[in-house]
C-alpha cells in the first residue's frame, strides 16, 4: 500500500515557509510518503521545480494546486496548467476537467479559511461533467487548528459518492504527512486510478494543536516575513534555513 499527501504549501503560497527542496527533503527522510503534492494557493510556480527535483528524492509529484473558487478551496490536480480562482465550484470542476485533471473538495466545513459546504458539494455532482472531474473529498485534514470537527467531516464526507482522503494542509515541514491517503499501489498514476475509483482511505495524524502553531508555525512564518525559508542544497545534504534571493 502506497501513502499520499495531496495538500502541502511552499514558499509559493503567501502562507508557506519551506521552499521546495525542503519540502522533499523533509518528506524523504521523516515520512513514510510515496507521492506528494505541492498545491499552493492560486499559483503552480513550484511545480516544475517539485516534478523535476523529486526522483533525486525517491519520490513522485503531482502537479497541483488549490484554486480558491467563488463556493471554497478546491484541490486542482494532475493539471498543467493554472485554473482561474473566483469561478463557481461547478466551472471550476469543468476547467479541471478540461485540462485533464481530478478535484478534490479541501477542508470542507473549516473555520477561518473559505470552505466548501456540503450541500454546494452535493448540489455541483447533479451538474453534467462534473462528476468526473470532483472524485474525492477531505475527509481528514491536519493542517488546521480546527481538526477537533474531522469526525464529523468524516462522517458526512461517508454520504457523499466521493473518494475519501486524507492530507496534511502543511505550511511548515513539520506538518507534511500528519494526515494521509492510503491507496492500492505507490505511484502517482496507481493513486489517481484509486481516487476515480473511491479505492482510498483516509489517515488521520495527530492534527495541528495551538502549540504546534506556536512552536512551529509562527517562528517559521515570522523568519519567512523577513525573507528566510527552510531549505535543502542536496538530497544527501542537511534540511536548513536560507535567506532567499
Amino acid at each position: 500500500m502506497g501513502l499520499a499527501d495531496l495538500h502541502i504549501h511552499s514558499i509559493y503560497s503567501y502562507d508557506g515557509t519551506a521552499t521546495i527542496p525542503a519540502i522533499l527533503k523533509y518528506t524523504a527522510e521523516r515520512t513514510q510518503l510515496n507521492v506528494i503534492a505541492v498545491t499552493d494557493h492560486d499559483s503552480m510556480k513550484g511545480v516544475a521545480e517539485a516534478m523535476r527535483l523529486a526522483p533525486h528524492y525517491g519520490l513522485e509529484v503531482v502537479p497541483g494546486v488549490e484554486v480558491s473558487t467563488a463556493d471554497g478551496h478546491v484541490l486542482a490536480l494532475f493539471v498543467n496548467q493554472l485554473i482561474p480562482p473566483g469561478l463557481s465550484l461547478v466551472e471550476t470542476a469543468l476547467r479541471v476537467r478540461a485540462a485533464g485533471g481530478i478535484c478534490i473538495a479541501a477542508h470542507p466545513l473549516a473555520f477561518g479559511t473559505s470552505s466548501l459546504r456540503f450541500e454546494t458539494i452535493q448540489d455541483a455532482l447533479q451538474q453534467p461533467g462534473v462528476k468526473g472531474s470532483l472524485v474525492g473529498v477531505e475527509a481528514f485534514n491536519g493542517g488546521l487548528v480546527y481538526t477537533r470537527q474531522n469526525e464529523t467531516i468524516a462522517e458526512r464526507s461517508r454520504a457523499l459518492p466521493l473518494a475519501q482522503v486524507g492530507n496534511s494542509d502543511a505550511h511548515v515541514v513539520q506538518m507534511i504527512g500528519g494526515g494521509a491517503t492510503q491507496f492500492e499501489g505507490r505511484s502517482a498514476a496507481e493513486l489517481r486510478a484509486a481516487l476515480q475509483h473511491r479505492m482510498t482511505q483516509p489517515v488521520a495524524g495527530r492534527g495541528l494543536t495551538g502549540l504546534d502553531v506556536l512552536v512551529h508555525y509562527i517562528p517559521r512564518y515570522l523568519l519567512r516575513k523577513l525573507g528566510w525559508a527552510a531549505w535543502n542544497a542536496h538530497p544527501s545534504a542537511p534540511l536548513t534555513y536560507t535567506r532567499l534571493r
